[in-house]
């Protein structure tokens, strides 16, 4: 069975999460525990870079 994935609309929400996890580091006034969560996120957000952006940049050409 072939299955169908919205890759592009993945890679939208990748984006916003970061953008959300950065903005949220920017406004915690250095509250340690909200900046060690927002960088969490932030590397989870890198593996999901690497295994689906990188993945939808090889798919386009």
């Amino acid at each position: 069975m072939t299955q169908e994935y919205d890759v592009q609309g993945m890679v939208a929400k990748i984006r916003a999460l970061r953008r959300n996890a950065e903005a949220l580091k920017e406004v915690s006034g250095g509250i340690p525990a909200v900046d060690k969560n927002a960088d969490r996120i932030l590397a989870n957000v890198k593996m999901l870079e690497i295994n689906i952006s990188d993945a939808a940049g090889i798919l386009q050409k």
